[in-house]
């Protein structure tokens, strides 16, 4: 009877089984339980490689299980649901792409991130799979709106330069920094092919097409046995988004005395023209290869070509933006915008190794800062960018504040006017390799977009390369007509350049158009111009080689090594550090925009009047309705300086100083003496009484040993005496009439002089 009984078992459990596999994968999905593990040890691959083992029903079950359970239970610090948010967020906005942090896998299903990072073309369909039904479970229609969804992994902790990738990353999954050199147009790929057979009409497929190249080969048709031909059926066909860019090393990452390499980046469905020519970019991707015909024609041996299929994309421009500032650096930041002396801070902190120089340092903060663009009506657009020429002698640090600038800019291009031509600078139309079509490149202009451009040598450049940035200095924009190509490109980026007077040195009994070799045109362009003159004078020569030698002293590498290993790193209170001074200048470029409200216009009317007048009579640098554009850019670069979301008086009256600063600094040395007493008023706007002082002091001080030196007197005298009389005399010139407070002050007593009330007179000992 018990046999009996196991026969009538037998059957129907036979029934039961034909059951279920008639009802398919599908039934089992909807009864899978994520809970209950389907392979208890999914790291266990009882000898297989992990691609086979991953292609393997049952662990891609298991991997889709855990990954399905990792999105629905993932939550953060604070127990919010990380990915349903996202997966909100991302069918808002009907989009496709569904990122997953690499560090938030880690940390609950570490043995899926390995799988990832080692096999991603096996692993990465079965979690847009599950992607996919976790999406379909909430928004059921989706699929009518985007037909596939795509897991994109974000911060792989490894990132590889594109010079060390090696045949050990094939097919694994990379990330790699470069920026974007060229960008193919937009082409539809096949994804899955259908053929139809030409002789009677049965449709073969669908066939599923590789990224990189053609698979799978219709042999012959099932329908009437005939090898063909076939057609492809482009109706049933199934295409996806398909572009080609290319990446080049950034600028500061390759190695000195090499060129930067390039890769070839694919990119698919919706990551398409996210990226333009000029961005600095962050792929992560999967390393394939495919054979290359040409390539081994070329060679003679067969080798393989490889590209970056794109998995991931972000910009570095957009993360550089935020600087990775925390909410304790906006506190920081906030806290020093309400010092008092905050203006004159951030402007000693520009370049702290260069000595003195206050003009120059105040020039390129300001320039950092930027005005606020403005574009009325949509007609015609206003820069808020302030260009700066340095003009001066060599060996006078212009260079180095150059590359100070390229360090600290929060998107800076350099180049030097030797090495760069028009279309260097401005954009280049080339023939597309793969295309055959003409495509434009943009030069270093249109690179510093939105940052800044600096031109060292802009003396050597030829006239015709110069006028091809006239447009771009002033509209912001560079229009190319060539090659069939009418297009207007983006160049809204500060211009920042170095020149070399005619004659090696400037001559201040020549006015500035006769010191330097450029047009007026490019000259009305600049909002700041700063003449750095090499002065011989005793006690300001005395500092300089004390301060050059002090810091050859102090960063010295053994040095710099002692005082690491004793942390006794004394950092001066009136200098900012140089990261929090990089993230003020980006946080107060995002976040204030200040407005010009009650601006004393009758000021600037009549400022502009007596500039113009004079300009006209010395013949130097012409004065223009640019001008007064420059004064209200300048000052709301200082209201930004300061976090002030509107323009005060004090922001006008130092743009007025540093727009009369290097007016006057422009003139013959016999008409400077005279508008400096014509403005003092406005040049000696927000200086220290003390310094002011001190540089009249210095002046006189000159003058007496001149004389004295005219007379024959001993050059290797110990003391020099001034007279008292005269010196408070010019003092008055400049509005300081009690002087008592100088001559008590430090900056009068290190620098050697003492006051001899009795007799009247200043001694300045040597």
């Amino acid at each position: 009877d018990e046999d009996e009984d196991e026969e009538d078992q037998q059957p129907s459990r036979r029934r039961r089984l034909a059951e279920d596999a008639a009802e398919g994968p599908a039934a089992e999905e909807e009864e899978m339980d994520l809970s209950v593990p389907i392979i208890d040890n999914l790291e266990d691959r009882k000898g297989h490689t992990l691609r086979e083992w991953v292609c393997m029903e049952s662990p891609s079950r298991e991997i889709y299980r855990r990954f399905r359970q990792f999105l629905s239970t993932y939550v953060d610090d604070k127990g919010n649901n990380v990915h349903a948010e996202k997966i909100k967020r991302m069918c808002e906005a009907n989009q496709e792409s569904l990122v997953v942090n690499y560090t938030e896998l880690v940390r609950q299903e570490a043995t899926l991130a390995i799988f990832v990072a080692d096999a991603p073309t096996e692993v990465l369909p079965i979690f847009d799979e599950a992607a996919r039904d976790i999406v379909l479970d909430a928004f059921p229609e989706y699929l009518k709106i985007r037909s596939e969804i795509h897991v994109r992994i974000s911060d792989l902790p490894v990132s590889d330069k594109i010079r060390d990738i090696r045949q050990v990353h094939l097919n694994a999954l990379i990330r790699v920094v470069g920026v974007v050199t060229r960008r193919t147009g937009v082409f539809p790929q096949l994804k899955l092919a259908k053929y139809t057979c030409v002789r009677c009409n049965y449709i073969l497929g669908p066939i599923v097409q590789d990224s990189l190249q053609e698979k799978g080969v219709v042999g012959s048709c099932p329908e009437c046995q005939s090898p063909g031909p076939f057609s492809l059926n482009s109706e049933e066909s199934i295409y996806r988004n398909y572009q080609r860019i290319t990446i080049q090393e950034s600028p500061g990452s390759v190695p000195a005395g090499r060129l930067p390499r390039q890769k070839e980046v694919i990119l698919l469905w919706d990551l398409v023209d996210t990226v333009k020519p000029g961005d600095e970019v962050d792929v992560t991707g999967i390393y394939r290869n495919n054979f290359d015909r040409a390539l081994n024609t070329r060679h003679g041996f067969p080798v393989f070509a490889t590209v970056i299929e794109a998995n991931f994309l972000s910009r570095r421009a957009d993360k550089l933006s935020q600087f990775n500032i925390t909410d304790e650096d906006v506190q920081r930041i906030r806290a020093l915008s309400k010092e008092d002396n905050i203006g004159a801070k951030i402007i000693r902190s520009i370049a702290p190794s260069i000595y003195g120089h206050d003009d120059v340092k105040t020039g390129l903060a300001l320039s950092m800062f930027g005005g606020e663009a403005k574009n009325p009506q949509e007609k015609h657009r206003v820069r808020g960018d302030i260009n700066m020429l340095i003009l001066g002698d060599p060996g006078t640090a212009k260079s180095q504040f150059l590359k100070y600038v390229e360090k600290t800019a929060p998107r800076a291009v350099f180049s030097t006017g030797q090495g760069a031509s028009a279309v260097g600078l401005t954009a280049a139309v080339q023939m597309d390799a793969v295309t055959r079509e003409w495509t434009l490149q943009g030069g270093a202009l249109v690179l510093a977009d939105q940052g800044v451009c600096i031109i060292d040598e802009f003396d050597k450049m030829t006239d015709q390369d110069r006028t091809s940035i006239h447009e771009a200095m002033e509209q912001q924009t560079i229009s190319i007509s060539k090659a069939g190509i009418n297009a207007s490109l983006q160049a809204r980026c500060a211009v920042i350049a170095a020149a070399n007077p005619i004659r090696g040195k400037y001559q201040p009994g020549l006015t500035f158009a006769q010191n330097v070799d450029l047009t007026e045109p490019i000259l009305s362009r600049f909002d700041i111009l700063c003449v750095v003159k090499d002065t011989v004078d005793p006690v300001q020569d005395e500092h300089l080689a004390k301060f050059v030698v002090s810091s050859h002293m102090k960063n010295h590498p053994i040095t710099r090594l002692e005082e690491m290993e004793s942390d006794d790193v004394v950092e001066d209170p009136t200098l900012i550090p140089q990261d929090l001074l990089r993230k003020y200048i980006i946080y107060a470029r995002q976040n204030v925009r200040p407005k010009l409200n009650n601006m004393d216009q009758d000021k600037i009317a009549k400022l502009y009047g007596d500039l113009r007048r004079e300009s006209m009579a010395t013949g130097s640098i012409p004065i223009t309705v640019r001008h007064i554009e420059s004064m209200i850019r300048i000052s709301e670069a200082h209201a930004r300086m300061h976090l002030r979301d509107y323009v005060r008086d004090d922001d006008v009256n130092m743009a007025i100083r540093v727009i009369l600063t290097s007016f006057i600094e422009s003139q013959k040395f016999s008409v400077m003496k005279t508008m400096q007493r014509v403005f003092s008023k406005y040049i000696t706007y927000k200086k220290d009484g003390n310094d002011l002082l001190f540089f009249v002091l210095s002046q006189l001080m000159r003058e007496t040993l001149s004389y004295q030196q005219a007379r024959g007197m001993d050059e290797t005298m110990e003391t020099l005496e001034i007279d008292g009389d005269e010196f408070a005399q010019r003092a008055r010139l400049v509005n300081i009439h009690d002087l008592s407070a100088f001559f008590s002050s430090n900056v009068f007593l290190k620098n050697g002089f003492t006051w001899d009330e009795s007799r009247k007179i200043i001694i300045k000992q040597f």
